[in-house]
């Protein structure tokens, strides 16, 4: 097959239009993930057993479903239940849920990777438990969870081609209706793939700029 530059031009502003769509997935799906993961972490320390045994619960139930489940649960199941939402916003609550499963275990390990003395010296300065976790551990436990944080976030990009199952146009997507109407794959399936590596690249190097930046712990 030969490869037409010309045809690839005419489709780049509406692939890179995906592009945008996908990354905006993917920040505020990680974005939603790293916060919930964290309350995740936290809840499932509790002493409360009520507390603690739903919400590990909830993290292993989401965790052992896939994704594209879940997407269509928020996109096809909701509305029957009165919420309603659009198939950008499907994909980002999707992926920010199932991540922040993830996340929850990266905080875990970062917050078990405290030292005991630093618990026990809060302690014996009566700090109240929110100052505690804001001055002492979280300080401590995020820069060590940094590497693998910055792994779910390409882990995330890469998942933002099922979003084409609830029809967020991201480059696949695009790249689908392209194809679909010229019957010629070739080009439309390479650049889409193009954009995601290229992009893949760039997040996992201020992946690392962040970790080298933040990722040490200052006690």
């Amino acid at each position: 097959m030969n490869w037409d530059w010309d045809y690839v031009g005419s489709m780049m502003p509406d692939l890179l239009d995906g592009l945008w769509t996908a990354l905006l997935a993917t920040i505020f799906g990680f974005l939603l993930a790293l916060v919930l993961g964290l309350v995740f972490a936290i809840l499932r320390r509790s002493k409360t057993a009520w507390i603690r045994v739903p919400i590990g619960f909830i993290v292993e139930f989401i965790r052992g479903t896939p994704l594209l489940v879940q997407l269509f649960f928020l996109f096809f199941v909701l509305p029957d239940f009165g919420v309603q939402l659009s198939p950008l916003a499907s994909g980002i609550v999707g992926l920010g849920v199932h991540y922040a499963t993830y996340t929850s275990e990266v905080y875990r390990a970062g917050i078990d990777g405290v030292p005991a003395g630093q618990w026990e010296a809060a302690t014996a300065l009566n700090l109240p438990a929110r100052r505690t976790w804001t001055s002492v551990v979280l300080p401590q436990a995020v820069p060590r969870s940094l590497p693998a944080l910055s792994n779910y976030l390409i882990a995330l990009f890469k998942d933002v081609p099922q979003l084409v199952a609830i029809t967020v146009a991201e480059p696949f997507t695009v790249a689908r209706g392209i194809f679909a109407d010229s019957f010629r794959p070739f080009e439309a399936i390479t650049m889409a793939g193009v954009l995601y590596l290229v992009t893949a690249f760039v997040l996992s190097y201020l992946g690392r700029i962040v970790e080298r930046r933040y990722g040490t712990v200052r006690v």
